[in-house]
Order: C-alpha cells, then sequence, then structure tokens
C-alpha cells in the first residue's frame, strides 16, 4: 500500500503544494481578517534573516533608518493625482475613532510617498541637505481581492526606500544602484534566485514615476514573481508637495526623488522557487539554522549531539541541537525536512561506537557517514557547493522554460504552457501588450538583447519578457 504524501505533489496541484506547505512547515496561518496572516515563528525566522541582509546593504548604500506613522491625511494622497488614481481600490479608510467622526478620513498606510514627501519638504532647505536617503521597516496595507499568504496579503511587512536629489542624473544612478547592487546582489548572492533585471512599461509601471526598475524571478510552475521594485519619480512628488531647495547658485530648484521597496513577498517566492514535494529547501545563506544535529536514542547520543553543537557553533554556524529524544526519530526528520534546514547530522548508539555520524543534505539529497571529527572542517564547503546548487537550479529552470517567440500569439502560448517568452518590444508594442493582458498574461519587464537594462522604454534592440505571474 502506498504511503501517503505529507504535501500534495506540485506536478499535481502546485498552488495547493504551496498552501499545504505554509502549514506542515510552520510558516504562517491566515489571520482572523480576511487576507492577513500571521506569520509563525519559523516563518518570521526567514524574514529577519532577510531583514538583516538587505537592511546591511540598504545601510552600505548610505541609507538610514526612520519611521513614519501608519495613518496619512487623506488630502495628502489626493496632492499627486496619478500616484492616488493608481492606489485607490486597495485603499483601507479610516472615518471614525475615539467614538466620533474624524474631522478627515484617515488612510491606512499603503506606501509612504505621501507623507515622507511632506517632512522632506521641510527638512530639505539647500543642496547642502541633498541627497537625502531614508528607509523604513514597516507594515502596509492594501485591500487584497484574492488573498494568497506570502504573495497577496491585505497587510505585509516591508522596507521602503525615499530618497532626493539634487539632480536627474543622481537620482537615476541611484535608482539603479538599489536595483543592483542592494537587490539583486541579495537576491542572487543570499537567496539564490536567478532574478531577471529589467524596465518596466508605461503600462506597469509603479503610480507616479518616471520610470520603475523590477526584479522577476520564475517560480517552480513557471510563473514570474515580482521580487522587488526601484522606482524613479522624477518631480512628480517634488511638484505636489513643493519640496525644494536652494542651489549653490543660489536658485530654487525642484528634487529628484526615488523609491524602492520588497516585502514579505519574498518568503512566497523563496517557498515556490527552491521547494520540493518534501518541502522547503532553504538556501545555507539565509538560513536562521544552518545545521540541525540530531540524537537519534540514547543518553549517550544526547551528550554528544550538544557537545557536538558546541563544536560547530563555535565554527561559525547557525546550529540548532534537536535532543527531544522522547519524540520519535522519524516524526523529527520529518519536521526537519519539511523546514528545509540544508544540513541534518544524526547520530544515534550505532554512530558513536563508530566515531560517525550520518551526513543528510536536503539540497541535493542523500546522505553518508562522516568522522564526527571532521564535520566543523567539511560543514561551510558543503554548504557554499549546496548554495551554489541552488542558484544554478533557479538559472537552468529559466533559461531551460524560456522561448524565442516573433507574435503575439506564440508570447500567448509559451505563458499557457508555463513558461516565459522572449519577443522583440518593437514587434509587440504596446497594442500586443494589452492584447495579452486580456489572456492574463503580462510583459514583466524589458531587457536589452544583452541580458542587461535598456536605458529607455524604446532603446533599440529592447526584449519584452511576457509570462503569466502572481
Amino acid at each position: 500500500m502506498a504511503k501517503t504524501p505529507v504535501l500534495t505533489p506540485q506536478a499535481e496541484d502546485f498552488p495547493r503544494w504551496y498552501q499545504d506547505l505554509i502549514g506542515k512547515a510552520e510558516l504562517a496561518d491566515n489571520g482572523p481578517v480576511r487576507g492577513t496572516m500571521v506569520i509563525r515563528p519559523y516563518g518570521y525566522g526567514l524574514w529577519e534573516r532577510m531583514q538583516q541582509e538587505m537592511d546591511a546593504r540598504i545601510k552600505a548604500a548610505g541609507a538610514q533608518n526612520a519611521y513614519f506613522p501608519l495613518f496619512i491625511p487623506q488630502s495628502y494622497l489626493t496632492r499627486e493625482a496619478e500616484h492616488v488614481e493608481g492606489f485607490a481600490p486597495e485603499l483601507a479608510v479610516v472615518t471614525h475613532g475615539g467614538g466620533k467622526d474624524l474631522e478627515e478620513p484617515v488612510v491606512v498606510r499603503p506606501t509612504s510617498e505621501t507623507i515622507i514627501n511632506d517632512y522632506f519638504s521641510k527638512w530639505v532647505q539647500s543642496y547642502r541637505d541633498l541627497p537625502l536617503l531614508i528607509n523604513q521597516w514597516a507594515n502596509v496595507v492594501r485591500w487584497e481581492m484574492r488573498p494568497r499568504v506570502f504573495l497577496r496579503t491585505t497587510e505585509f511587512l516591508w522596507q521602503e526606500g525615499h530618497t532626493a536629489h539634487a539632480t536627474y542624473e543622481d537620482a537615476r544612478d541611484y535608482a539603479a544602484y538599489i536595483h543592483r547592487d542592494v537587490y539583486a546582489d541579495f537576491m542572487v548572492d543570499v537567496l539564490g534566485i536567478d532574478v531577471v533585471l529589467g524596465r518596466k512599461t508605461p503600462r506597469e509601471r509603479f503610480a507616479g514615476a518616471i520610470n520603475t526598475l523590477t526584479l522577476e524571478g520564475m517560480m517552480g510552475d513557471g510563473k514570474a514573481l515580482q521580487m522587488g521594485t526601484s522606482h524613479e519619480l522624477g518631480t512628480n512628488f517634488a511638484k505636489a508637495f513643493n519640496t525644494t531647495y536652494l542651489s549653490a547658485e543660489g536658485h530654487q530648484e525642484l528634487v529628484w526623488q526615488t523609491s524602492w521597496g520588497t516585502s514579505t513577498r519574498m518568503v512566497g517566492g523563496l517557498i515556490m522557487s527552491h521547494g520540493d514535494d518534501n518541502g522547503l529547501r532553504v538556501p545555507p545563506r539565509l538560513a536562521a539554522v544552518q545545521v540541525v544535529v540530531m540524537a537519534i536514542k540514547g543518553d549517550e547520543a544526547v551528550a554528544k549531539v550538544r557537545e557536538v553543537g558546541e563544536t560547530l557553533k563555535a565554527a561559525g554556524l547557525r546550529v540548532h541541537v534537536d535532543d527531544r529524544v522522547d519524540t520519535p526519530f522519524g516524526r523529527r526528520a520529518v519536521d526537519w525536512e519539511l523546514k528545509g534546514v540544508p544540513v541534518r547530522i544524526e547520530i544515534g548508539p550505532r554512530d558513536l561506537a563508530a566515531g560517525t555520524a550520518v551526513l543528510v543534505r536536503r539540497i541535493p539529497g542523500g546522505k553518508e557517514p562522516v568522522s564526527i571529527e571532521s564535520l566543523a572542517a567539511l560543514l561551510p564547503k558543503v554548504l557554499d557547493d549546496d548554495q551554489a546548487l541552488l542558484l544554478e537550479q533557479s538559472r537552468r529552470r529559466r533559461e531551460d522554460r524560456t522561448t524565442d517567440v516573433s507574435t503575439v500569439a506564440e508570447a500567448a502560448e509559451a505563458a499557457a504552457a508555463g513558461g516565459w517568452a522572449r519577443i522583440p518590444w518593437a514587434t509587440l508594442g504596446e497594442e500586443g501588450e494589452a492584447a495579452l493582458a486580456e489572456q492574463a498574461v503580462s510583459v514583466r519587464c524589458l531587457v536589452a538583447e544583452d541580458g542587461s537594462v535598456p536605458e529607455s522604454d524604446d532603446a533599440p534592440g529592447t526584449v519584452a519578457i511576457v509570462a503569466r505571474a502572481y
């Protein structure tokens, strides 16, 4: 009789597999209000590691962390027409508080361009105050009609950067730096996800921006996930909020601005990019627990795994000791498999007698006996190899499932078959993009023929990446 799988197989029902994994790996639960989520400790641990890695890169880019209010006067959002039009369907508005109607309704933060610009207009006086580089870690609310945990929720966690610059060139270059040296570096080097860097079409741009740079990842089912964006805002918000500075020549000038953000959606991307039918596979550089040392049974094994755990921690590894011998070993092993911890070290009475442990590698799979004394020297290379393997698998999947096409019909067919299409933007155009949208297919980004980010929407040789998306 066949054993019932712990998770719905991906090939059978990918969305169901995703939901099963979130529950069985104890990542999150649905919140009491539709579209909200409760992030459980293991899932939040992944987000914390993402925060730590991202925050270090953001600070290295010169930005400082700050915090702005959750509630924004509704009048602020009406100052930038394109911005409010873009967010109007998603807004949560508070009209009653403290037992009475509010004098002015307040919007629950969907993004902070408007309120931060109100303060930028106070803080920026002269060219000496620029560039002003601010980042905020916060929650935001966008009313979601089709929620899915981590991917689309009414409330989610994120970071949002907001900057003001003296010139267009400085703002443009900073937005590109965040896109490339903060976001792409993190996603490729830590998450192990092979993202494509490109620019959004005018149809897909952030509301109020003059250019949006995006990072798109291919998930296990061939759909695209927008992992992060960096926007050039031009002077649109500066005009609306009168954010000006006195130049070195003594003239009042409008500032040029950027905004950029990533969110808990990256946790969903991690799951769908690397997960398999046995659960998560967490990249070693991200993992809050890189190695779990497990006692199979017996007091001597418990003592040994605690000793090994301390040795591995001293070697700089992030280690958890599982000495719960009162819980069946098989159940514990399945739980760690679901959670995707990169390496398990299993030690029982027989292993002790031989001076060995069983090394179980979650990412490539497989197990082998190794000398206990060799673990501290062996594991760093194992983890590096497994990190590299995840990135290679992500890249191979994207390359294998991307098709060069020459017509709108072929692009739609490739997307419907569970892949991406590359089509010359001059061939597709805005008319073809609108036709694809009617089939729930979108242009994820524009790239140059050599894979770089084009300097403009209509740069020669620009190629559109077309896919179904989350």
